[in-house]
């Protein structure tokens, strides 16, 4: 299995994306595992929050290329992934160490809290490589960070800090090295000995106004991301990936 699913405390379910030799990339198959584990944690009456880490102090360096040669890339998987992260009712919190990028960096939008190592490294390279933003990042990230800051981190590609992460709202707050995941949990404790109803409302209330937009969003910026994976840029960008390894 490619996902890890632990009870580290009551009321706390602990998903781990376990793929180290991949630097914990998202290929088909954890996209159907995180997807499942997630809904699950969201049904079950046991579970109050969900915190989702990566093995070997490596959040995930996105999705794997692999899967980009094929015609439809992730395709459905990758989005039914975002729609659940949109329709989830419990919070989820996020524990980042080493590398967020890509799908590993946008996802983070959707989460009610993340903690990042201080030396973590995010990127959204997807104009490096002849795609498009996803994720609904595009409405999502200028909303957090500001039109400018979302223009400079969507369009440019290059690799930026934690902090930076912290200001354009990725993240809630840098700590210590290796301390994120304390963190997460520490939070999610937190969260799952409070109410639950008014927790469940409380995120509803925030999230309920552009749930609808968010959704169209996905949908969209998938439908140019799956068209951009046949172009020249794309294919040019894959092949030179692949010839570095």
């Amino acid at each position: 299995m490619t996902i890890r699913i632990e009870e580290p405390s009551n009321g706390v379910r602990l998903l781990t994306i376990d793929r180290p030799e991949r630097r914990n990339a998202i290929d088909l198959a954890t996209y159907r595992a995180l997807t499942a584990a997630i809904d699950v944690a969201d049904h079950d009456p046991a579970v109050r929050c969900c915190v989702l880490t990566g093995a070997g102090n490596v959040f995930t360096s996105g999705n794997d290329l692999k899967d980009f040669q094929q015609p439809q890339g992730p395709g459905p998987e990758a989005v039914l992934f975002l729609h659940t992260l949109v329709g989830v009712v419990k919070p989820l919190v996020a524990a980042v160490e080493g590398f967020a990028v890509g799908v590993g960096a946008t996802m983070l939008l959707h989460f009610d809290l993340a903690f990042a190592g201080s030396s973590t490294q995010f990127r959204l390279p997807f104009v490096d490589l002849g795609l498009c933003p996803e994720g609904g990042s595009s409405f999502l990230l200028p909303q957090a960070a500001g039109l400018k800051r979302a223009s400079e981190l969507l369009m440019l590609s290059e690799k930026f800090d934690a902090q930076t992460a912290a200001e354009a709202g990725l993240i809630n707050r840098v700590v210590d090295d290796g301390g994120a995941l304390a963190v997460a949990l520490d939070r999610a404790r937190a969260l799952a000995a409070a109410p639950p109803e008014s927790v469940r409302l409380a995120k509803m209330l925030l999230r309920q106004p552009h749930r609808e937009a968010v959704l169209g969003v996905i949908d969209t910026e998938a439908a140019h991301f799956t068209e951009r994976l046949g172009s020249a840029d794309a294919q040019a960008a894959f092949g030179r990936f692949f010839a570095a390894k």
